[in-house]
């Protein structure tokens, strides 16, 4: 799948405007915060904040930014399972989760050295997770996938535990987000 389809499958799970005085995002529309909105330059009222501008701001922001473009290049499903995560708990959270993941699949640094998890991906990062793939190949990847998912629930989990208010939103997120491509069917393992 390319950007573009990721991008739409996140606005539809985030849906159209709200402002639920429960959600810790405030007023927001497509999953994209009044802040956010406003750091790229829109202006106007978020309940009309266009569909395009909105898919804009994911490109830019959660996709290429991130650099998750690139690891799209190496292993598509990962990739997208990263946008995801980046939205809920923020880019650097998810890329931080994703080499903390590495770091403990590097057999003590005998297939790759270990990262920092500063949550930048750049070229260290995206060779490591080669390095990982082309050692481990398929099955690999699936634990990868696997291990950066479960990264993703316990964060989500250990939110509403800091946050009671989240608890209305946690088992949506859960179904949703973090388990949603073991329970959907998806084609979640790498080439």
């Amino acid at each position: 799948m390319s950007a573009t389809q990721y991008i739409e499958d996140l606005m539809k799970r985030e849906g159209g405007y709200s402002n639920n005085p429960k959600d810790s995002g405030g007023e927001t529309n497509y999953g994209i915060t009044v802040a956010t909105a406003r750091a790229y330059g829109y202006t106007g009222p978020m309940r009309d904040l266009p569909y395009s501008t909105a898919q804009n701001i994911y490109l830019r922001r959660y996709w290429v930014e991130t650099k998750f473009h690139k690891v799209n290049e190496i292993y598509p499903a990962l990739a997208e399972s990263l946008l995801d995560f980046g939205v809920l708990a923020g880019q650097r959270t998810a890329a931080a989760q994703l080499q903390r993941v590495l770091n403990v699949l590097n057999r003590q640094q005998r297939d790759y050295d270990d990262l920092e998890d500063d949550g930048r991906i750049g070229t260290i990062t995206l060779a490591a997770l080669q390095a990982f793939l082309q050692k481990r190949g398929r099955e690999g990847g699936g634990v990868l996938f696997g291990m950066v998912a479960a990264r993703q629930s316990v964060y989500l989990q250990e939110l509403a535990e800091r946050r009671p208010k989240d608890e209305e939103f946690e088992y949506g997120w859960q179904l949703n987000r973090a388990l949603d491509p073991f329970l959907s069917g998806k084609d979640f393992w790498p080439a």
